[in-house]
């Protein structure tokens, strides 16, 4: 079974490629996180478990769905990390994650996406995207075959610097910059509530038809990436980027897999 987390669809489009080849179902734990359900999930083939990279690990919130959930069966894991530039470190954290677990950890595939964080960097246009997106297909092909070879995933070799970002960094990062304050909409907010529909922490609230965000954010950039109207900036840093949703995404259905569309 493929569990995926995403935001703005890096990660989805990843596991519904992956889904595809493989024969295998996506499941996104997008409601389980929101509405705080613990999972409890069994599956006879193995556990492949997709994500985006939040300061050289996975988010946080993806983490403790894995931590307060059960997985039965297959005990063997892999994982696969969508990242604007790199994952760090992150494989060592993993490693622990599944011994807690009871998984054996098969390794970690770090594949480069269009980078989505509007809060911090540049975001690239539709055809530098594309290009982007192109380039991360063979990357997803070796993952396939080893995925169906049974094979772990290469070892990604770490410096000194990738465990540096990954450990102090990463708690320096989620203290110091992953907060909602700077979130608002402007004039053009239609009051569709999307917003608050895509959040998966229930963060986002209507107030005479206009989106209020509370103190709850992972900087999942759902929100201002997913917003119809392109009506949400984050404070200076966003205005005059481009908003980056993935291919398989738009802002309707962009926390519903195909299964669930079905």
């Amino acid at each position: 079974m493929i569990v995926c987390f995403t935001g703005t669809g890096n990660s989805l489009y990843c596991a519904q490629w992956l889904a595809g080849r493989l024969g295998d179902r996506v499941l996104n734990c997008h409601h389980f996180i929101r509405d705080g359900i613990a999972a409890e999930l069994i599956s006879d083939r193995p556990w492949v478990f997709v994500c985006p990279t939040y300061a050289w690990r996975i988010p946080r919130i993806f983490e403790d769905f894995l931590r307060s959930g059960t997985f039965e069966g297959s005990r063997k894991a892999w994982f696969v990390m969508t990242c604007g530039s790199d994952i760090g470190a992150a494989g060592r954290h993993l490693a622990a994650l599944c011994r807690d677990k009871g998984l054996e950890y098969q390794g970690v595939l770090e594949v480069v996406m269009p980078e989505n964080y509007t809060a911090m960097f540049p975001v690239p246009g539709e055809a530098e995207a594309k290009a982007i997106i192109a380039r991360a297909e063979p990357v997803l092909e070796e993952g396939l075959r080893r995925l169906e070879a049974g094979q772990a995933f290469e070892p990604r070799r770490e410096s000194p610097a990738d465990v540096l970002k990954s450990g102090p960094v990463n708690a320096v990062f989620y203290r110091c910059f992953v907060r909602a304050g700077a979130f608002r909409a402007g004039d053009a907010c239609t009051g569709c509530g999307r917003c608050a529909s895509v959040c998966p922490l229930q963060n986002i609230r209507l107030e005479q038809g206009r989106p209020v965000w509370g103190k709850h954010c992972t900087h999942c950039m759902a929100c201002i990436n997913g917003c119809p109207a392109k009506a949400i900036e984050y404070g200076k840093i966003s205005r005059g980027k481009p908003r980056y949703l993935a291919p398989c995404c738009t802002s309707e259905d962009q926390n519903i897999t195909q299964e669930e569309r079905k």
